[in-house]
């Protein structure tokens, strides 16, 4: 009921963030592939807290049990299980909204469908969940690699209205990673992080959008109607927390322009291959991926939390107001980046295995 994702390569998640611990189990994964968990490791720490002073100061290692599905380190084609135990948790800091619905958060919307919640660190609403769906995109990320070396990498486009300049056609996860913003344009990295560190100062948050490219996708990935390539990939994006808005190649922009502008011309690649000249369909037609590189944007809104008084209602009806306790992110921008390069790899690899059931190998 709502922690599952995909078909053939299926990820169950579970776990809240002030329980004993988060894990998932990856089903679907083909055997015989050596996992790297190093690199799956290194992709938690990527989207742990605690990592720079521009993130919440939870101290969480989030290290990673490998429970399940791997024998003489292959996989062997069952689930696998993995476990992240949570070693920060401070329940005490959320008494105060045992009884008070913070917000923008999800205390109200858990009440009203499910009449009981997890009121210490939001539950299944918290962004701590994502560690689990991390660990299982990495392993999403190696099956990529192994089927035909796909390469996703995403990066902090915008930081409320602070904007960077990136070619998204020669970006690297190094240029990614190369400062505490993951935004690969350093001059604009340098005013992102003013803005974040005015918000904090002033105890408020700010939003912004992240972008996400995926080269060396074949063409023929996705399913005509209710399972377009890039319908599931606004489902996987729209499932992380704070997210409020996807576009897939030219989104909005493309409103702008008219059809003759906005269309691709064929053009052949120069491998005995086709391509097109403009990529404003960001790699999917049809809902089909046309081998061009898959392209999207994900628009995060301000943390909920913010530390300054605010109004809201106990759990009675009563008014009331709320000073938010505890240890968050004033902008989720930088950890989110590997959160989406996560799902767009689940969303690829299960799609990819889809299609080879389909097709057979090509």
């Amino acid at each position: 009921m709502g922690s599952q994702f995909g078909t053939l390569f299926r990820v169950t998640t579970f776990g809240e963030s002030h329980g004993g611990g988060l894990g998932a189990i990856v089903e679907g994964c083909p055997p015989g592939l050596h996992i790297d968990w190093q690199a799956v490791q290194a992709e938690l720490e990527r989207r742990r807290p605690g990592q720079s002073d521009l993130t919440t100061q939870r101290k969480e290692g989030d290290k990673v049990e490998v429970l399940s599905g791997m024998f003489e380190g292959k996989t062997l084609g069952t689930s696998i299980g993995l476990m992240i135990r949570n070693k920060d948790a401070k329940s005490a800091s959320y008494e105060p909204f045992r009884d008070r619905y913070r917000p923008s958060h999800a205390d109200y919307t858990y009440d009203a469908k499910y009449g009981h919640r997890a009121w210490a660190g939001g539950g299944r609403a918290s962004a701590r969940e994502t560690a689990a769906r991390v660990a299982a995109g990495a392993i999403a990320r190696q099956v990529l690699q192994d089927l035909g070396g796909v390469e996703v990498v995403a990066w902090v486009d915008r930081v409320q209205n602070e904007s960077s300049v990136v070619d998204s056609a020669t970006v690297s996860l190094a240029d990614v990673d190369s400062n505490i913003v993951r935004c690969p344009d350093a001059d604009a990295a340098a005013r992102m992080e003013t803005v974040i560190r005015k918000a904090r100062k002033q105890g408020d948050t700010v939003g912004g959008v992240v972008r996400c490219v995926a080269r060396n996708v074949p063409a023929g990935l996705g399913a005509p109607v209710f399972d377009k390539l890039e319908a599931d990939l606004a489902k996987a994006m729209l499932s992380l927390p704070a997210a409020k808005g996807f576009e897939s190649g030219s989104g909005y922009d493309g409103t702008y322009q008219t059809g003759l502008q906005h269309n691709d011309p064929f053009i052949p690649d120069g491998k005995g291959g086709i391509a097109t000249r403009t990529n404003n369909s960001g790699g999917i037609q049809g809902g089909i991926s046309n081998g061009m590189p898959i392209e999207v944007s994900v628009a995060f809104k301000p943390v909920a939390t913010v530390f300054r008084e605010q109004d809201t209602v106990d759990t009675d009806g009563n008014a009331t107001t709320v000073i938010p306790r505890g240890r968050h992110d004033p902008c989720v921008l930088p950890r989110a980046v590997p959160m989406v390069e996560a799902m767009m790899c689940l969303t690829l690899v299960d799609h990819w295995l889809r299609w080879r059931g389909q097709v057979g190998e090509r």
